[in-house]
């Protein structure tokens, strides 16, 4: 007998359902979408109101498909089990249009966690393929190839070859843009606090701020200055003679004001908040969270088995079901205690602009804990795991409950004030862990009304208003979100995007525009002010939600979009400024080499400075993103003239030159604070850049040393070989590793992969 074909999106995923379907089902993975608009041109054929898109098989799709055209002959009924999304939807159809010769017997089957139950249920009841959903999911495509077809060869004429814009990205590449433009057009303002250290009989010392001078709040920010009744401590001056007139008034207990303070779990999570959270506790990008939480969606193996740990991990909706709560409430009730089970389970109201397509993300299994799991998984997939099992338990928990502790104190006309909170219940947080506000801070003694303290210090503090705060990872999904840009299964697509098209750049966990994301930005809103407007990018949000809803039709939602936008770019072709390439701009700089006022242009680098004779004169050198030059005085004196050494940076990184070339030609490449391994040599280890901007490492004193390594090098022995020194080497399925470069030696040692 024929057996049924079940097909998936990739094998991890096929293998968990292999296992729990068994001998009478065979099971594929498609490897993804098998069509897809082709590569090198539009792809889309415009007829009047009509936007056929021109779908190929792809390339590397060719052998996966001839393999499940072969099963599908073979097989009564093809039941398409691809995720429960547009994306998944899309593929089922892909499937469906190219096997649809072999049988007629294909039906679409869902689940949103891989369980036993939930996919044999499926499997029992299989429905049709939801075209609204394919069709929004065409929309968005057909999109995102319009804008991205049309306005690239604009930055290729302006800017430089290669570059691309997207519909989606280029507007969060804009909010990175204006959020650093807000940061260098903000001017700081002083203020100043004041803190007494005061004590009572009754307890240790604690720290009053100043909170109201006479009738008049102490404040900081500039929103806070607008009420008449509020002032800032402004200089400095001010400051001390309020220290110096406060010493001798007398502090006397006001009002003491003690509240119980609740405060409730999160809900349990969606993508958004997974990606933000991953971020700030585990320091994982948005990318690497969502790969993780696949493995952990399709399937991990638990000794014998292959088991799916958690729901599907692409929703916005905070909904659980009545299993998962079920299960949830048990667990606290019977493990961690009575006292931390609510009356009623929690649930949690919906963003208006949910879809609920699915559950909140939580573990398939409560009763799997992160610590049965921990020698199953390996680590990233548990400390993922956990924080999921932890969120979702948590938001199933009574409250943390507070004392918050207020005391006013008067000191002559002047009146300050204390905080304490102290902690008298853990609730939810003794599974979820406390963040440093949930600890007990402030501790107060107790106080009544007319008690006198005794003042043992009085200090004032100066401070700045600060700027707004760059985006991180956490913090621009955040705002995606809030913006309502982008949806759950592309928020890691988009960061990852701006970054790999290196139109951002992340410094120290935060986002910085680079020049080309400056340039880029600014010429496409000269160009394109609709298509690149943040609320005009979340209406067109909003209308694919409509078309996925089934009320609105896609071919109209492009039409609309496409008329005004043809437009646009043909107005921008005929009214392109002057190429970014061509411009240039004469500087004060006088070229060493032949004397002409050298030029500020644009390169593939960025901005440099060249001559003006070239190419009878090829001299250039590198500038910063701000447009100034890449030098730095070290202080110490050239070695061979004695005139000062500065630090350049040139094709290949930076390195030490002499103030006076060309009169005097020393160089030397800089260091990396590592010896060079290479026996008798005195150099230092140095990063170097390649012709093709690939980071190698050499010696500084080549070419006496020609020591080289591709890797950055460790300064240790080979155990085995006896090579002088190991390098360390990243690799994605092992993390970072510890190998020799000696390609007959196989020594190889695991280490703690570096931060994101």
């Amino acid at each position: 007998m024929a057996k049924s074909l079940v097909i998936v999106e990739s094998p991890a995923k096929a293998k968990t359902i292999n296992k729990i379907l068994g001998k009478d089902y065979t099971v594929a993975a498609s490897y993804g979408h098998i069509r897809d608009l082709p590569k090198k041109d539009l792809g889309v054929e415009i007829k009047d109101t009509v936007f056929e898109p021109k779908y190929v098989i792809s390339p590397e799709s060719k052998k996966t498909v001839a393999e499940l055209k072969k099963l599908a002959r073979s097989s009564d009924t093809i039941l398409l089990a691809a995720d429960p999304d547009r994306e998944g939807e899309a593929i089922c159809w892909h499937l469906e249009e190219v096997l649809g010769k072999q049988t007629s017997q294909i039906q679409r089957i869902q689940f949103n966690a891989i369980t036993p139950s939930t996919v044999r249920e499926a499997v029992e009841h299989p429905g049709p393929i939801d075209m609204s959903k394919v069709n929004a999911q065409q929309a968005r495509r057909v999109l995102d190839r319009l804008v991205g077809y049309k306005i690239s060869p604009l930055l290729w004429r302006s800017v430089g070859k290669g570059l691309s814009a997207g519909r989606v990205q280029s507007v969060a590449v804009r909010l990175i843009c204006e959020r650093e433009d807000a940061i260098n057009a903000f001017v700081p303002v002083e203020y100043w606090s004041i803190v007494a250290q005061l004590c009572h009989d009754t307890g240790a010392p604690f720290n009053a701020y100043l909170y109201a001078i006479g009738e008049a709040r102490v404040g900081k920010e500039d929103g806070d200055l607008k009420d008449a009744k509020v002032r800032r401590i402004a200089t400095g001056e001010e400051a001390e003679d309020l220290v110096s007139r406060l010493k001798g008034e007398a502090y006397r207990v006001v009002n003491v004001d003690k509240k119980p303070k609740n405060r409730s779990a999160a809900p349990p999570f969606i993508t958004s908040t997974l990606q933000q959270e991953a971020s700030r506790r585990l320091g994982f990008s948005p990318d690497r969270t969502m790969r993780i939480a696949q493995r952990l969606y399709e399937g991990v193996e638990i000794g014998s088995d292959i088991v799916g740990l958690i729901t599907y991990m692409r929703t916005d909706s905070v909904r659980i079901s009545e299993e998962g709560l079920t299960e949830a409430r048990q667990y606290i009730n019977t493990q961690i205690g009575q006292d931390y089970l609510p009356e009623k389970a929690n649930r949690y109201r919906q963003k208006s602009s949910a879809q609920d397509a699915h559950e909140a993300i939580r573990p398939n299994y409560v009763s799997r804990t992160p610590e049965e799991m921990k020698v199953y998984l390996e680590k990233d997939e548990l400390r993922l795991y956990e924080l999921i099992w932890r969120r979702f338990v948590a938001s199933q928990m009574v409250p943390a409950q507070f004392m918050a502790t207020t005391v006013d104190i008067s000191a002559g006309d002047c009146m300050f004030r204390a905080t304490g909170l102290q902690l008298l219940f853990e609730g939810f947080l003794k599974v979820y862990g406390r963040n440093a506000e949930d600890e007990e801070e402030g501790m107060l003694p107790e106080l009544s009304p007319q008690d006198l303290l005794k003042l043992l210090s009085l200090r004032s503090e100066q401070h700045f208003t600060k700027p707004p705060a760059r985006y991180n990872e956490a913090s621009l999904i955040k705002e995606l979100e809030d913006k309502g840009i982008g949806r759950p299964s592309t928020y890691a697509s988009i960061v990852k995007t701006i970054q790999d098209r290196g139109y951002v750049e992340k410094k120290e966990r935060v986002f910085f525009p680079t020049e080309l994301g400056f340039l880029t930005n600014k010429l496409l809103i000269e160009a394109f002010p609709e298509i690149l407007d943040v609320g005009f990018t979340a209406r067109v949000e909003d209308r694919l939600d409509k078309v996925e809803e089934g009320n609105e039709d896609w071919q109209a939602l492009l039409f609309g979009f496409y008329t005004p936008f043809s437009k646009a770019v043909d107005s921008a072709l005929a009214g392109l400024r002057k190429s970014i390439k061509d411009m240039q701009e004469e500087t004060e700089e006088v070229c060493e080499k032949c004397g002409r006022k050298m030029v500020k242009k644009w390169g593939r680098n960025g901005w440099f400075l060249a001559c003006p004779g070239y190419p009878d004169c090829k001299n250039a050198k590198a500038l910063n993103g701000n447009g100034t030059q890449q030098v730095r005085e070290t202080g110490e004196p050239c070695p061979e003239c004695g005139k000062p050494l500065l630090i350049r940076e040139g094709k290949r990184g930076e390195f030490y030159a002499c103030s006076e070339y060309p009169k005097c030609k020393y160089s030397k490449s800089i260091g990396i604070g590592i010896n060079c391994p290479k026996p008798d040599c005195d150099g230092q280890v140095t990063a170097l850049k390649g012709k093709r901007g690939k980071l190698f490492y050499g010696c500084t004193n080549y070419p006496k040393c020609n020591f080289i390594a591709w890797d950055e090098p460790v300064v240790e022995k080979c155990p085995e070989c006896g090579n002088p020194f190991l390098v360390r080497k990243e690799y994605k399925s092992k993390g970072s590793v510890i190998k020799c470069p000696q390609k007959e030696c196989k020594y190889l040692r695991p280490v703690e992969p570096k931060p994101d």
